[in-house]
């Protein structure tokens, strides 16, 4: 910490509790505290039970979380896969590709996901590509949403890393594939690890664009949330919530473990 008094120090931790708890802990302690209750009497909801989250881990929940994670896993695979091409092919392009690759993977990124929703609905709802209809029109738009995450990860990764490693390994005739896979990619794999883990927690939450597009057998458990809510049912979007954020959560925790094991390599 910059602040070396003690003074400053209690200052300054006192600031972020003022800031931390109201803006970010409060909400997600009052949806917790909601998904155990009944009814809301007061400030504070009453009425313990735990029947909300028997619901939320059987049935149409269990389906939709299953959705998410599905959709999640995917979209995160094909967004590293393309986002690393797409990093690797820009540092090889020199200053001006580069830029003009990071515009074109940022695009998405810059207008609202409700766009680039409609953007896919539009563009894959007739022959040749038909999509509209199916779950891979939502795994689509998930892709296109989180790519952009996963090309500016690996290409910050990318101008970090010592050109020296490379150039070793040519100098002892190793082939660019072998130089690729043997060298840069593991040097690249926290990185990479880290990438996936934003990705699939994006893609996790994504409401927008997936409520233009997502077929009646194919729902994910942030429209479920949201449909829930929007029908009253305070306690039980309550409930899929908190269970929301506790799978993301466990992915997340699962990916930092390996990410930090790769770190050691």
């Amino acid at each position: 910490m910059l602040v070396h008094s003690r003074t400053g120090k209690w200052t300054v931790w006192a600031g972020f509790a003022v800031l931390f708890v109201p803006l970010f802990a409060l909400p997600l302690l009052v949806i917790v505290a909601a998904s155990f209750s009944t009814n809301w009497s007061g400030a504070f909801p009453s009425g313990p039970t735990a029947a909300h989250y028997t619901a939320a881990v059987r049935g149409e929940s269990l389906q939709a979380l299953t959705t998410s994670l599905v959709t999640a896993v995917t979209a995160s695979l094909i967004a590293l896969t393309v986002g690393t091409w797409a990093a690797l092919a820009g540092a090889a392009l020199g200053k001006r590709g580069k830029r003009v690759l990071d515009a074109l993977f940022m695009l998405p990124v810059a207008v609202p996901s409700v766009v680039v929703g409609l953007a896919v609905l539009v563009a894959y709802s007739q022959p040749p590509v038909l999509l509209n209809g199916t779950r891979w029109i939502v795994i689509l738009a998930h892709t296109v949403l989180v790519t952009a995450f996963a090309h500016q990860s690996v290409s910050a990764a990318i101008v970090r890393l010592d050109p020296m490693y490379e150039q070793a390994a040519a100098s002892l005739g190793a082939r660019p594939s072998y130089v690729l896979l043997r060298v840069k990619l593991p040097l690249l794999l926290p990185s990479l690890n880290a990438a996936a883990g934003l990705c699939f927690a994006l893609s996790m939450g994504e409401l927008s664009a997936t409520m233009m597009l997502y077929p009646p057998d194919w729902m994910p458990l942030p429209v479920l949330i949201f449909t829930a809510t929007d029908r009253g049912s305070l306690f039980t979007g309550s409930a899929l919530a908190v269970v929301l954020m506790a799978a993301t959560l466990l992915a997340l925790l699962a990916v930092s473990r390996v990410r930090t094991k790769a770190s050691f390599r």
